[in-house]
């Protein structure tokens, strides 16, 4: 009887809301919503607060909703009832989190708190280019109102903290590139592409002196932990790197070393896709805090160093000239990047440098002296980072890394050989790599000793050949000097061979 009852109740009260919603008018039905839930509000003891996931700028996910999303998921696995799987961070192990119009419990100072997940799938349906922005999520949070005050000014707050400590640790370092501004907007678009970082480069690994690696990474704890000193100094918390040296002595893969102990992600930025000042400032606005901003051989990215300044009136003369060389010339400009060294300074500690914040800025050059100085001067580049040929320290965790030795009889050679001549980390890991399976410590080690005789062979030549040219040099000096001296003798005794024809005739 009971059953019957309360499914005539139900039936009853369907039919109820279903003719509200076909008959009453959309205007008058925001009144009876309003008022109903002011009426309920007399007896309802609980408070609800709404975190949508997209806010502001379309197809952006808000940053309250993602630390909340993952600052629930521990509490997902082991509370909910329905939840949804992903991928890891590891690419290998599964992640649960709560699934869509689930709820878990939350306890905060003997307080109890609940979550919903919840999700709005408008009524009418339209074609859209963004079809995923049709699907509205958001979280709720219910509490009682006796508790207001603990909630709004406490609790909220350490769900975002922690949230955002969670997602760092769980997430994957990422390493960013530029896309050029015609794929910039558009359903997905973006002006930067990523792929998952997983380069395995650790300081441990480098091929450094040990004094030098270390001071490299007290500067980094020192930067990551500096956040309260920069804001009383005054200073945007960003710090610039100058990486420097001879090609193939590890630039690149310090970089690596850094993200990976900082887990920070990487953003290479290709300065030749860059139109203009104005897009290299939109590209900054778009990194997040926690990364790092590396543009490498700046020597070679851009008309930086004013090398070309020499030739322009030359070439503008020619061109004249020449309006087929004139117009080619002016097509090819309008597709080159016309980022100056001015933009380029702003970008690096300008205003908007100092939008977000913990970034590293780093540059790596081959060619140290061809940059400007204004580009590189300190407070701009903080740190300059030389990082030269192989030394016998570095030697040594190579052969550790490679070849799993910490000694060896043929060690004491390669020492004395290394010191008598240079080769970079690069060409010294390439020797000690195993071409083969079965390939032996020692035979690696033989091959690095040839190579070493064979670059101290090269270089003895080549300061022979040098010293040859500079002998040469030097004798065309002197017969020029010679040449020049006889001339200006002939030019002296000229005049008096002239003044006695002159008596003669007299006479």
């Amino acid at each position: 009887m009971w059953a019957g009852v309360l499914g005539s109740t139900v039936g009853g009260l369907m039919l109820a809301w279903a003719m509200f919603q076909q008959y009453v008018p959309l205007h008058l039905r925001g009144y009876v919503q309003k008022y109903t839930h002011r009426l309920m509000g007399y007896f309802y003891p609980y408070i609800q607060i709404s975190i949508h996931e997209l806010t502001g700028e379309r197809m952006k996910r808000s940053e309250a909703y993602i630390a909340i999303e993952a600052y629930l998921s521990s509490k997902s696995s082991e509370r909910a009832r329905r939840l949804k799987a992903d991928i890891g961070k590891d690419s290998k192990s599964m992640v649960l989190s709560m699934d869509a119009n689930e709820e878990v419990t939350d306890e905060f100072k003997g307080i109890k708190l609940w979550w919903t997940l919840n999700t709005r799938i408008p009524k009418n349906q339209s074609f859209s280019f963004y079809p995923s922005a049709d699907v509205k999520s958001y979280y709720t949070l219910t509490f009682h109102k006796l508790h207001r005050k603990l909630i709004t000014e406490t609790y909220l707050d350490y769900v975002l903290k922690e949230g955002k400590a969670v997602g760092l640790r769980n997430r994957q370092r990422k390493l960013f590139t530029n896309n050029r501004s015609d794929n910039w907007y558009g359903y997905k678009r973006s002006v930067w592409s990523h792929v998952v970082f997983e380069h395995p480069a650790t300081f441990q690994t480098l091929a450094m002196d040990p004094v030098k690696k270390q001071e490299i990474v007290e500067d980094l704890v020192t930067f990551s932990k500096g956040k309260e000193y920069y804001a009383k100094v005054g200073k945007a918390w960003k710090r610039g790197y100058l990486l420097y040296g001879p090609p193939g002595t590890g630039k690149s893969t310090m970089i690596a070393a850094m993200a990976n102990f900082l887990n920070y992600d990487i953003y290479d930025l290709e300065l030749t896709a860059v139109k203009d000042n104005t897009e290299l400032r939109k590209l900054l606005i778009e990194t997040s805090s926690k990364s790092i901003i590396v543009i490498e051989d700046i020597d070679c990215s851009l008309d930086l160093t004013g090398q070309r300044k020499k030739t322009k009136e030359k070439d503008e003369e020619e061109e004249e000239k020449d309006p087929i060389r004139k117009r080619e010339k002016e097509e090819k400009s309008s597709k080159e990047s016309k980022v100056t060294l001015s933009g380029l300074l702003n970008f690096i500690d300008g205003l908007w440098s100092a939008c977000g914040g913990e970034r590293l800025v780093i540059f790596t050059t081959n060619y140290v002296e061809k940059l400007d100085p204004a580009l590189i001067r300190r407070g701009r580049m903080d740190k300059r980072i030389i990082l030269s040929y192989c030394s016998f320290e570095g030697f040594k965790v190579l052969a550790k890394n490679y070849l799993d030795l910490n000694s060896h009889h043929l060690f004491g050679k390669i020492c004395r050989l290394m010191e008598e001549t240079e080769i970079t980390p690069a060409d010294v890991a390439e020797n000690l790599m195993p071409k083969t399976i079965t390939g032996d410590a020692e035979t690696c080690l033989e091959n690095l000793i040839q190579a070493l005789e064979v670059a101290k062979e090269e270089a003895r030549l080549k300061a022979v050949e040098e010293m040859k040219e500079k002998e040469t040099l030097a004798k065309t000096e002197v017969k020029e000097e010679a040449l020049a001296n006889g001339e200006a003798k002939d030019k002296e005794a000229s005049p008096k061979e002239d003044a006695k024809e002159d008596e003669s005739v007299d006479y």
